[in-house]
């Protein structure tokens, strides 16, 4: 059975809406997956009709009566979108709290085994903020939700892929983070979830945090106190580990298929590296939840919002990685 995949609508007031559109208007994902939206009929109407984008909805109030007939988008409605008042490419709290519900929902389906993924149309950290909700962002939200204590964020871009051992935060924040326990818990965060996706030993990469990977002090001591002990703990736990490779050849090599991750200190320094080789064209995975989510590599583009211009490749990227995903999840289970 082709896997049941939940599509969270995002935020009302940004490109979300029109990404799902085009998604499902003209690449035949439907061969491919039982689509599932999260969202809001109104929302869906509305955009539909003011760029005229054909897809035939079936819309429910509960997953359950989902039809999932070739060709035809099921909508699971929840509303909480009044467009009568929506601004679209304005922030403001009432989308913003709509996306955080829709995404809460998935995470309840999932967890249930009612949907086998999750695939998360951007939403806006401002408009969440708002409303009242103080989440980063769809990870955050997703691993609360699922009482996660050890998660991070993986970009996709084909066989190559980048973990975060930092998020959002300053640099020197992230700088202080870079420490043995830290990088180490990564690290196995990072094997455990190759694994589950049938690598039976990936090749785990630490990129350096200071130039030439610190060259044994002399730039700095993160990598002397933290990085180099966590990969000799890890190695001697039977994870192959490497490094800490410095950064400016670490990316490098992994496009070159030397390894299977690289694990990078910081939010830019794996965000440069990913969108320059993988030519804007990212997908972004969630590690250390039980269940799977992807998504797109970019945000709600309020200055193009509603406006037809959007671009839904990465958007179907991510739905398609979700499909794979699930399919390689239910053969390793």
């Amino acid at each position: 059975m082709k896997p049941l995949i939940g599509i969270t609508m995002g935020d009302a007031a940004g490109i979300s809406p029109e990404l799902v559109l085009k998604a499902f208007s003209s690449w035949g994902l439907f061969g491919k997956c039982r689509p599932l939206l999260i969202g809001s009929r109104a929302v869906m109407e509305m955009y539909a009709k003011k760029l005229g984008i054909s897809v035939p909805f079936h819309f429910v109030s509960e997953p359950s009566l989902a039809e999932f007939k070739e060709g035809t988008l099921d909508v699971y409605d929840m509303g909480l979108v009044d467009v009568g008042k929506l601004r679209i490419g304005v922030v403001s709290p009432e989308p913003g709290n709509a996306a955080v519900a829709y995404t809460q929902e998935a995470g309840r389906l999932a967890l249930a085994d009612k949907i086998d993924a999750i695939v998360s149309a951007p939403l806006n950290k401002e408009s969440m903020r708002l409303a009242g909700h103080a989440f980063e962002g769809a990870t955050e939200i997703l691993a609360t939700l699922a009482g996660a204590k050890r998660f991070g964020m993986i970009l996709v871009l084909g066989s190559m892929r980048v973990m975060m051992l930092t998020n959002h935060m300053s640099l020197r924040d992230a700088c202080a983070a870079v420490t043995r326990g830290k990088v180490l818990s990564m690290i196995e965060l990072a094997h455990d979830t190759l694994r589950g996706f049938g690598i039976s030993r990936p090749a785990i990469a630490v990129a350096g945090l200071n130039p030439h990977a610190g060259e044994g002090g002399l730039f700095g001591r993160e990598e002397v106190e933290g990085s180099i002990p966590a990969v000799q703990d890890a190695r001697a736990r039977g994870i192959n580990a490497i490094g800490p490779v410095p950064a400016d050849v670490v990316f490098v090599k992994a496009k070159a298929g030397e390894y299977d991750l690289v694990l990078a200190m910081y939010h830019d320094q794996a965000n440069m590296a990913a969108k320059l080789l993988g030519f804007g064209e990212v997908v972004t995975m969630l590690a250390g939840l039980p269940f799977i989510r992807t998504s797109v590599g970019h945000g709600t583009a309020f200055d193009i919002a509603g406006k037809g211009i959007a671009r839904e490749q990465n958007f179907l990227l991510a739905i398609e990685a979700a499909i794979d995903m699930a399919l390689v999840k239910r053969k390793v289970s």
